[in-house]
């Protein structure tokens, strides 16, 4: 028996009995809990549920989730969601992936599944560095990170986990931090009902091995004039008292950062976030401190039709036609095997 006297689900439903074997402080722990307590306001069902992982720490997840799971193998999980969900479209999938689970090994498998628009929700873990093998840098490490790859520092260029979704098709792509409790819940919603592939990037903290890499947005410090939280239909305001905002440089189509008041700077100048506009998803995904915030919330969200939907199209098409044996035998068709 579970649930509430109403039959209502809570996260002590979606708990299981299993060691949550984390390192002490990993931001790991308050993505599950956010997704725990998420759950039952989503109103699902535990049998109508599955985690999908890869390899890595954030690969442990379905072992606490009361849920369906499966624990599968590095940077796959996309194409054993994309079996499941095509299997039984009236499932839940979500995977759960980490920055190089997703975007190394994993890289084409993820570019896949968004172009395709599989409806599956994507949590995908960002701690810019490798936790489970020991530290080495990562897709979305920094040039210049040391580490027992790159003692003297790494000489590649981060891959965006946000602009690389646009690249690929997705339609819906959005960003939060895992200290975020009250705002990942909204986000984890928004692409819950969005039908397609969801893709969250969740900054996450690897206190072991990558300890602070987001503290210039995250710190109490600095974090509200580098933190800028999107809502659709308002402007992008950010700073205290939405001091700051973004607008078009003139005479260039790329964003500038400007302070309301001064050069005769107002509101009306300010960008209007259109989630739906690919374009300023594009510019948006990309923005780092200290010359622009960095964007938290749905960066880009404009629904399609999904992969299970084309599929179950050719299905009805194909209720009519002949069967696979007269097709196989009929003609010039059929062919010999010989020993």
């Amino acid at each position: 028996m579970t649930g509430t006297a109403t039959g209502q689900l809570t996260a002590k439903d979606f708990t299981t009995d299993q060691e949550v074997r984390w390192c002490p402080g990993c931001g790991d722990y308050a993505i599950l809990k956010c997704v725990q307590r998420t759950l039952p306001e989503l109103g699902v069902r535990r049998e109508n549920t599955v985690f999908v992982s890869g390899i890595g720490c954030a690969a442990r997840f379905p072992y606490y989730m009361s849920t369906y799971g499966f624990h599968t193998i590095h940077g796959r999980a996309p194409a054993i969601a994309t079996g499941i969900k095509l299997a039984n479209p009236d499932l839940d999938v979500w995977i759960v992936t980490g920055d190089g689970d997703a975007l190394s090994i994993g890289g084409n498998h993820l570019i896949h599944v968004l172009r395709r628009n599989v409806d599956v929700q994507i949590l995908l873990f960002n701690n810019e560095i490798y936790g489970l093998t020991k530290g080495q840098y990562s897709p979305t490490s920094r040039r210049g990170t040391r580490s027992p790859s790159t003692p003297k520092g790494s000489v590649e260029n981060p891959i965006s986990a946000a602009a690389l979704a646009l690249g690929a098709g997705g339609r819906f792509v959005a960003r939060t931090v895992d200290t975020h409790q009250k705002r990942m819940p909204q986000i984890l919603k928004r692409a819950y009902e969005h039908r397609g592939a969801s893709l969250v990037e969740i900054l996450q903290n690897c206190n072991v091995f990558n300890d602070k890499v987001f503290s210039h947005i995250t710190d109490k410090s600095v974090a509200v004039e580098r933190q800028l939280h999107l809502e659709h239909g308002k402007p992008l305001l950010y700073g205290a008292d939405d001091s700051h905002g973004l607008r078009v440089t003139p005479g260039k189509f790329e964003l500038e950062a400007v302070t309301i008041g001064e050069n005769g700077i107002t509101q009306d100048d300010i960008l209007i976030h259109d989630e739906t506009n690919r374009t300023l998803a594009s510019l948006l995904a990309v923005m780092e401190p200290p010359a622009l915030p960095v964007a938290l919330g749905v960066i880009y969200c404009d629904p399609a039709p999904t992969y299970g939907d084309g599929v179950k199209q050719q299905e009805e098409v194909a209720d009519g036609e002949a069967s696979i044996e007269s097709l196989l035998r009929g003609g010039d068709r059929t062919w010999t095997v010989m020993g």
